[in-house]
């Protein structure tokens, strides 16, 4: 009997894992580990009535709007840098989660990077990029409707920053903000269904 090999999550990550906007070499997934295995939600947590809005196929995890809440994976992050891709549609509204609790609202719990096609909220607190409702990205950097965009946020400390599409567009010392300075220094990292389609693939995280 031939006896076939066994894969962890991070070996079936690499089989089915579309190629990544952010690396440039090996050297730069260097300590990352996969929190998407590019296969089905396993490992991923549904918080509100999401349930049925979450789907995988072909390396993509994509939300197609129905119900609302959120999906995090297990474990808690407080330092660290998370790397995804993610595409939207046309008036398409989700976010990331940063050191959240499934107690209260998650974007003030913790914090959100916010996603959204919107014209009038390109540069503002509530533009993709943004720490939400409190921190604008300084500029936009978002890819046409229908194209994959990077996201690169590191947690560190008192500091969190954004790379949009390889363009660092916040760095913030959340002491500068008075609404950010109570927000929980560790907790979830969560993908939000805002109801309007999105779609995320290679997602990863590397502790700080």
């Amino acid at each position: 009997m031939v006896r076939l090999p066994l894969f962890g999550i991070a070996a079936l990550a690499a089989l089915w894992r579309p190629r990544s906007l952010h690396a440039q070499d090996d050297a730069d997934d260097a300590g990352f580990e996969p929190l998407f295995n590019g296969q089905d939600l396993t490992g991923w947590i549904h918080v509100g009535a999401t349930a049925g809005a979450w789907s995988v196929a072909d390396g993509v995890l994509a939300c197609n709007g129905q119900g609302r809440g959120w999906i995090r994976p297990a474990g808690v992050y407080e330092n660290f840098i998370l790397r995804l891709d993610y595409k939207i549609e046309r008036r398409s509204n989700s976010g990331v989660f940063l050191r959240t609790s499934e107690q209260g609202r998650p974007a003030f719990a913790g914090m959100e990077i916010q996603i959204i096609d919107h014209p009038e909220h390109t540069t503002d607190v509530k533009a993709t990029a943004a720490i939400y409702d409190s921190v604008a990205p300084s500029r936009n950097t978002s890819k046409p409707l229908g194209d994959w965009n990077a996201l690169e946020i590191t947690c560190n400390g008192r500091r969190v920053a954004v790379r949009h599409n390889g363009v660092m567009v916040v760095d913030a010392d959340l002491d500068a903000y008075p609404e950010l300075r109570e927000r929980l220094p560790r907790g979830y990292i969560g993908l939000q269904n805002h109801g309007t389609p999105v779609a995320f693939r290679n997602i990863g995280v590397k502790a700080l």
